[in-house]
This record gives structure tokens, C-alpha cells and sequence, in this order.
């Protein structure tokens, strides 16, 4: 959901790729319909593993295992905790409640992101 909300909603100061430590290797269908009933588009997102190669060329990771970043992450320093509940399985409520949660997140980092380059920008 992470990587399709901030495709859409922070495209101008992310990046957004996803990658899990434990993928599925597909994308669960209560998870494409959550985004589908929100506007989003569930095209292109896959369920792919975390390489070193991914991490290391990322400038921030959004930590959503609910595992400590020290047991899962090779480089701690841009390891970024959120804890986002799961719902795999669960009812669609939950789904759209973790949906609004994560929106909420996104777009709370991309403002801090924007800032940061207007920041960078007048100071020259």
C-alpha cells in the first residue's frame, strides 16, 4: 500500500519501491481493492525481497516490520520506524483503517521532504 500511495500522493519527493523482508511473492487482493476503493492504482506493485543493492541505494527506509531495525536492517542510520499493523488476513476495515494510517504517514513525510528542499532552495 506504502509504495502505491506514495507514487500517487508523493511523487515530486519520493521515490517510492517496496520490499519486504518476508514478500509473499504476489499482492494480496484485499490489498488491491483497498487501493482501488481509495483511487489509488494497484498496477506494477509487486512482492519483492529486501537486497543489500535496494538498501544501500535507498536514502531512507520506512521500517513497517514491527522488528527492531537493529535484527533487520544492514544500515540503521536511515532506518526509519513505523509500526503499522498487518493485515493480512484480516477484514476489510482493518485494511482501510492500515490504508488511512499509512496515507497519513506518507504525506507527513513527504511535507517534511518538501520543506527540506525549500529550505535548501533560499538558502543557497
Amino acid at each position: 500500500m506504502a509504495e502505491a500511495i506514495a507514487r500517487y500522493d508523493a511523487a515530486d519527493v519520493i521515490e517510492a519501491t517496496s520490499a519486504g523482508l518476508s514478500p509473499l511473492g504476489s499482492v494480496a487482493e484485499q490489498t488491491r481493492q483497498t487501493l482501488l476503493q481509495n483511487g489509488y492504482s494497484a498496477n506494477g506493485l509487486t512482492s519483492d525481497a529486501l537486497t543489500r543493492e535496494a538498501a544501500d541505494a535507498a536514502d531512507i527506509i520506512i521500517n513497517m516490520t514491527g522488528r527492531p531495525r537493529e535484527e533487520a536492517f544492514w544500515d540503521q542510520e536511515k532506518v526509519e520506524d513505523w509500526m503499522v499493523e498487518d493485515p493480512y488476513g484480516a477484514a476489510p476495515e482493518t485494511y482501510q483503517r492500515v490504508f488511512e494510517g499509512i496515507q497519513r504517514r506518507i504525506n507527513q513525510l513527504a511535507l517534511g521532504l518538501r520543506e527540506k528542499r525549500e529550505h535548501k532552495t533560499t538558502i543557497k
